[in-house]
């Protein structure tokens, strides 16, 4: 797997940026979308703490085990949410798909299956990748099937593994896509989004 870098992933709907400090007013504008950090099982910061969320992502990606992305509305330049490359772990050729989220109004349309087409292309065509995996909250349910929708295969429950904002402590559902089922699950994602849908 060659190193991961900062790169601009784009279609002609959605693209995904480097995260940097000048998305700060976007994500608080998104995050306000649905006030998305009273969810207890997400990972959206509150509105006082995002800017240390993106120095945390940034630190992360300067200890380089971490690539985070801002989910930009190609057309209009919003930013929509943000996503992440994370837990890269080159001896082994894997890496995870996660701190990903979207403002309410944007969720079950295009963008989610369109962000992780362009995550996954790049992942396995341009890095080499032979794993990519997805790890959420069991209360997560929408997150859960959102993964699934993508293709990935359920691994299993890690119990007791993560806090939660609220101080309660998560179970965390791993799911997985190797090299080899890519090839079908690109196919069912340019499928997805080709069909009618609302957005």
């Amino acid at each position: 797997m060659i190193p991961v870098a900062p790169v601009t992933l784009a279609d002609a709907r959605v693209r995904l940026e480097p995260l940097g400090t000048h998305h700060l007013d976007g994500l608080l504008a998104a995050a306000a979308d649905g006030e998305l950090w009273n969810l207890r099982f997400t990972s959206v910061p509150e509105p006082e703490n995002t800017a240390a969320y993106i120095e945390t992502a940034l630190r992360h990606q300067a200890e380089g085990h971490r690539l985070p992305f801002a989910v930009i509305e190609a057309p209009s330049g919003r930013v929509l949410g943000c996503t992440s490359y994370h837990d890269i772990v080159p001896a082994v050729e894997r890496l995870e798909i996660g701190w990903t989220w979207y403002a309410k109004s944007v969720q079950r349309s295009h963008v989610n299956t369109t962000a992780k087409l362009l995550l996954l292309t790049h992942a396995f065509d341009t890095l080499g990748a032979k794993l990519v995996g997805w790890r959420t909250d069991n209360f997560n349910f929408a997150s859960q099937r959102a993964i699934e929708r993508l293709g990935a295969r359920r691994d299993g429950v890690i119990r007791h593994h993560h806090p939660r904002r609220d101080g309660t402590v998560r179970d965390t559902v791993m799911y997985s896509l190797t090299v080899g089922e890519w090839p079908e699950v690109r196919a069912h994602l340019r499928w997805q989004l080709d069909k009618p849908r609302s957005n």
